[in-house]
This record gives structure tokens, C-alpha cells and sequence, in this order.
């Protein structure tokens, strides 16, 4: 279009919740299961909001044979009356207008997670329907949408008593989301983390069928969140530490435990919103606790042997923690809300941590002996490990043209366009390198299984050859003080390991590997698993590949059962380099797995399950999942 054609009637003006709908991933991240999932979230952070204000006790979710789901508070009901400049009920102001609602003055909620005020209207904007039942003085009121649109006036519909509440019941709509069936799951996650951190309540999710039901409802609060997180691990101390102070109507709410793993697990929280990067308020908590244990350790004279002083890393092995705060006015870094920028909460929440961690210690002088006793392990193993991090920085082994093992790089330097394929064993990783595209996949071929990190410190992960090979390779490094995502050499990383019950043992190890020390990538969507096929099927000249006993019955039927030889793959090895291109490696014909992180706890839980030192959660895990087994390799 010229300049003389880019006139005033090229600029669209959209009206209503026409934004929305145009450009639905700008307000819930995507149409795919995330966004679905989202819609529910956004009505059930209003009720929320109630309870926040110690107006609603119990929320009730159900997911209907429609395809719809309610929404059930006993809050106190959205407004109904006439909006002063706006001459319409406030309920349909609210339904249908980006930015309203009574969050944005401080003066309904002091606090709340829903600052931006587009919440529900996004929910109605995205459905295919949305009906509105509001409880009320006395009477119950009632309106429908369709597609954003008002489809009748507000009506009252009876009387309902002393009832308060409202009730939200929508259909996504199928022209706009991938898939519009909930997951019964998902949802159970975010519902579980919502009534761990809102103290007494009662949350319900249920279907309509009657099939599956959870309420969950916790009097402790973080502290049972806690508990949660640590029933597969040992604790250093039998109750959790907790701690809720006020100051400057800011609220925080922290609870901790020790356990004798080597890793850290913190959960941070504003409003009930999961700040995963956490922010001001993890950033005071973090550094008022690194004080307070280095205080202590000096005070009592626990470090006079010890030439170190104990890091940030050391203090937390093994911690976990939950923080939670209340804030009148946070400042989120973007829509998404995962990280708190208010500058003025750091300094409150180091100066509660401060004096609330240095109380505890004193009074209970056993527990800070432990601690600080961990800690000091911790120091000592990160010293032996700093030599060793040494030889997995990049800019000492690839910059200087020394290529880490057997690595094979490939020929283009932007990692937005080059992929690395962590392969098992050399004879693999020979027909990997041979079936290739040189010039964008890189081939690093592994002996024999790395180090289980769930059962290591961060010395013994470094002394792993193994690992440091994968670290130099990646080229981003480990640990808070040098972990850095951003210089990823690859935007792929693919693992590619046999197809039998060894593979599957180095594919979760190097899982684990990942979830402990690179988490960033997972959350990312770099990393990978690669799907060789599990049968090949070959008829006369004709061969074809199953990745799946489905797949392998269709190809049967396709080519008749008789003079029909089948393969079953176990190793990649087995596959020449032409074979191991055509099903796995071609971009054009492969499947990859993206490996993701919907819930971080659940995540947590399976890795200390499967990997961790307690036998018996991992004994019942299998026999709870035996039956599910399709392809057992014996």
C-alpha cells in the first residue's frame, strides 16, 4: 500500500469487547489449554477477591455435560443498581467493559489479584454463551450474553431470602479456543494452591456426572502447604516455621521447613497470584534470611573453624518455603503477573524476615544448629565444586575451538535456528551424526547414564563428566550466581534415547537434571523429546514405521497380514542414519514432545517421588501406575 493509499479510513476502530476477540491471546496468553483454563481462573479470582475481603467462605466450580462451566460464590454480589455516568445496571457495566470493576480506587478491595479490571468481560467476550445470576437484598437477578453481546435486559428473577452471591455459568466458544473441554486436573491444581493460600476456604470443583469431586479446604493455611510439599522427604525439624506480620497495610505470611534434600523449593504469592519469578518481596525474604543464619552462626561461634561465609545457596538447601503478601497497590512486570516490582516491599518484608528470623533462631537454638550446620556442608561442597564449574564455563572450553566430548556442532552460530540432539551412546550418536543436517543440528552423543541430582550436591553434579559435558555444551552454566537462560547455544534441545526401559532411565535422569538446575528452559519450551518409531513394518520392498501399537494395527490392516515381517525397535542403533533422518530427525516428518510444566508442584512431587531416597512413595507410585503400563520391557 503507498503512501497517497494509507489514508484515516485504513485505522480500524474496535468497539466493545471486539479487542477481545480479535485479539484473544493478549489477554489470556494463548487459545490453546492454557487460555481454555484461564477463563475459569479469571471468574474464580472475583470470588476470590471476595474472600480476600472476608466476605465469601466457599466457592463452588462444576463442569456440566455442555461443556460449560459455573462458578458458584457467596460473596456479597456484584452490583446491580444504575452506574452514575454510565446508565446501566453495574453488573452489565461490568460484563461487557474492559477496565471496570471495583478494584481500581482501593476502596471495595484492599486487595485483590484482578488490578487490570478485564477479567470477566474477557471470559464473556470468549464465550459462546455466558449467563450472570446475582443474589442480592433479597432478590435474585439475571442476564445473558452471547458472544459479549447483551442478548436481554437485566431482570430480577425472584426471591432467594437472605442469599448473597453470584453465579457465573459459560460456554467457550468453539471459534475461538483449539478445544473447549476442561480438564478436570488442571483446574484441581490451581483450585488446591488457592485454598492452601486462603486460610479456611472451602473450595469445591466437581462434574455434573457426578464422577469426579475434590474439595479441599486447609485451617493451616501456607503452613499445610507446606506439610503438602514435604510429605515424600525427610524434615530436619518436625513443624514448619511460620511467621505473619503486618506493617504499612502490607501483609506477609511466610512458612518454612528444612529437609535434608540438597535443593531449594520456594513458592512466592501476591494477592493468591503465583509470582514465578518471583520478585521484591522473594528478593527481601532471601536476603533477610541469609543474614539472620550468618548472624547467628557468628553469634554462637558455629563458623569458628570455618574459613567461609555462608552464601544465599547455602542458607536455603534444602529450605521450603512458601511467602505470601497482601498488597493495596502491587506493580506486576506485565499482564502475565509473574514477578512483583514494587520497589518499597523488599525492604518491609527484610525488615519483617529480619526480625521474626532472628527471634526464632534464638529460641530455638536446636533448629538453627541444624540449619546452620547444612549450610555449612553446603559452603564446603560449593568450594570442592568452584574448580570443577571452572572447566564448564564456555568462554574456557568453546570459545577457545575445544569442543566439549564428542560434541558435534553444527555449522550456523544462531541459536534461534540450531537444535541439539542429547543423544544415548556412541553407536546412536554415530548414525545421528551421519543422518544429520550439518548446518542447523548439533549431536552430542552421552556414555552411559549421568548422575541422579535429586541425590547429589551441586560438587558431585559437577564432577559428573557427563553433566559437564551437557553444561559446556549449552553454554549458559548452572547456579543462581551463573545461571544464565539467555546465553542457550541451542533453541532446541532434543533428547533422543532408546526406545526400552534403559532409555526411559536416562531420559528421566536428564529430566531431572533439567527441572533441578535449568528450570528456565523447561519453562521456556526448550527442551524436547525426541519420538523414534517403535516398529517397522516391511512388506516385499515397502517398509513403514509405528511409533505406537495404535499406529502399527492401522499399518497392518493397510497392508494385509500375510508375507508381513514386523521390527521392534529397542535402540536407536539399530536404525542406519537414512532410517533414524526419515523418522526422527527430519523436521518435515518428525514428532517431538514439548516438554512443559503446567504444575510446578505436582512437578516437584513426581521427581522426589521417582528420584528421591525414600523407597515407600516410590513403591506406591508404581503400584498405583502399574496398571496404566502398555509396552513392558522385560
Amino acid at each position: 500500500m503507498s503512501a497517497e493509499q494509507y489514508d484515516a479510513k485504513e485505522i480500524t476502530v474496535l468497539k466493545g469487547l471486539e479487542a477481545v476477540r480479535k485479539r484473544p491471546a493478549m489477554y489470556i496468553g494463548s487459545t490453546g489449554p492454557s487460555g481454555l483454563h484461564h477463563l475459569v481462573y479469571e471468574v474464580v479470582d472475583n470470588a476470590i477477591d471476595e474472600a480476600l475481603a472476608g466476605f465469601c467462605s466457599e466457592v463452588d466450580i462444576t463442569l456440566m455435560e455442555d461443556g460449560s462451566a459455573e462458578i458458584v460464590d457467596n460473596g456479597r454480589g456484584i452490583p446491580v443498581d444504575m452506574h452514575p455516568t454510565q446508565k446501566k445496571p453495574a453488573v452489565e457495566v461490568v460484563m461487557t467493559t474492559l477496565h471496570a470493576g471495583g478494584k481500581f480506587e482501593g476502596q471495595v478491595y484492599k486487595v485483590s489479584g484482578g488490578l487490570h479490571g478485564v477479567g470477566v468481560s474477557v471470559v464473556n467476550a470468549l464465550s459462546e454463551w455466558l449467563e450472570v445470576t446475582v443474589y442480592r437484598g433479597g432478590k435474585s437477578y439475571y442476564q445473558k450474553y452471547n458472544r459479549g453481546n447483551i442478548k436481554a435486559p437485566l431482570k430480577v428473577s425472584g426471591k432467594k431470602g437472605r442469599r448473597t452471591g453470584t453465579t457465573i455459568r459459560f460456554k467457550p466458544d468453539p471459534e475461538v479456543f483449539e478445544e473447549t473441554e476442561f480438564n478436570f486436573d488442571i483446574l484441581s491444581r490451581r483450585l488446591r494452591e488457592l485454598a492452601f493460600l486462603n486460610k479456611g476456604l472451602r473450595i469445591k470443583l466437581a462434574t455434573e456426572s457426578g464422577e469426579q469431586e475434590q474439595i479441599v479446604k486447609y485451617e493451616g493455611g501456607i503452613v499445610s502447604f507446606v506439610e503438602y510439599l514435604n510429605q515424600r522427604k525427610n524434615a530436619l525439624h518436625r513443624k514448619p516455621v511460620y511467621l505473619e506480620k503486618v506493617k504499612d497495610q502490607i501483609g506477609m505470611e511466610v512458612a518454612f521447613q528444612y529437609t535434608d534434600s540438597y535443593r531449594e523449593t520456594v513458592y512466592s504469592f501476591v494477592n493468591s497470584i503465583n509470582t514465578r519469578e518471583g520478585g521484591t518481596h522473594l528478593s527481601g525474604l532471601k536476603t533477610a534470611l541469609t543474614r539472620s543464619l550468618n548472624d547467628y552462626a557468628k553469634k554462637n561461634k558455629l563458623l569458628k573453624n570455618e574459613k567461609i561465609t555462608l552464601s544465599g545457596e547455602d542458607c536455603r538447601e534444602g529450605i521450603t518455603c512458601v511467602i505470601s503478601v497482601k498488597i493495596p497497590d502491587p506493580q506486576f512486570e506485565g499482564q502475565t503477573k509473574t514477578k512483583l516490582g514494587n520497589s518499597e516491599v523488599r525492604g518491609i518484608v527484610e525488615s519483617l524476615c529480619n526480625e521474626a528470623f532472628s527471634v526464632y533462631f534464638e529460641e530455638n537454638p536446636r533448629v538453627a544448629k541444624k540449619i546452620v550446620e547444612k549450610s555449612i556442608m553446603s559452603a564446603r561442597a560449593r568450594d570442592a565444586a568452584r574448580k570443577a564449574r571452572e572447566l564448564t564455563r564456555r568462554k574456557t572450553v568453546l570459545d577457545s575451538g575445544n569442543l566439549p566430548g564428542k560434541l558435534a556442532d553444527c555449522a550456523i552460530s544462531d541459536p534461534e535456528h540450531s537444535e541439539l540432539f542429547i543423544v544415548e551412546g556412541d553407536s546412536a550418536g554415530g548414525s545421528a551424526k551421519m543422518g544429520r543436517d550439518r548446518k542447523f543440528q548439533a549431536i552430542l552423543p552421552l556414555r552411559g547414564k549421568i548422575i541422579n541430582v535429586e541425590k547429589a550436591r551441586l560438587d558431585k553434579v559437577f564432577a559428573n563428566e557427563q553433566i559437564g559435558i551437557i553444561i559446556s555444551a549449552l553454554g549458559t552454566g548452572i547456579g543462581d550466581e551463573e545461571y544464565e537462560p539467555d546465553k542457550l547455544r541451542y533453541n532446541k534441545i532434543i533428547i533422543m534415547t532408546d526406545a526400552d526401559v534403559d532409555g526411559a532411565h536416562i531420559r528421566t535422569l536428564l529430566l531431572t537434571f533439567f527441572f533441578r538446575y535449568m528450570k528456565a528452559l523447561i519453562s521456556l519450551g526448550r527442551i524436547y523429546i525426541a519420538q523414534p518409531p517403535l516398529y517397522k513394518v516391511s512388506k516385499g520392498k515397502l517398509n513403514k514405521y509405528a511409533y505406537n501399537e495404535e499406529e502399527m494395527t492401522a499399518v497392518l490392516k493397510e497392508l494385509g497380514n500375510q508375507k508381513v515381517s514386523i521390527q521392534r525397535y529397542k535402540g536407536l542403533g539399530e536404525m542406519n542414519p537414512e532410517q533414524l533422518w526419515n523418522t526422527t530427525m527430519d523436521p518435515e516428518r518428525r514428532t517431538l514432545l514439548q516438554v512443559s510444566m503446567e504444575d510446578a508442584v505436582e512437578a516437584e512431587n513426581v521427581f522426589v517421588t521417582l528420584m528421591g531416597d525414600l523407597v515407600e512413595p516410590r513403591k506406591k507410585f508404581i503400584e498405583e501406575h502399574a496398571k496404566y503400563v502398555r509396552n513392558l520391557d522385560i
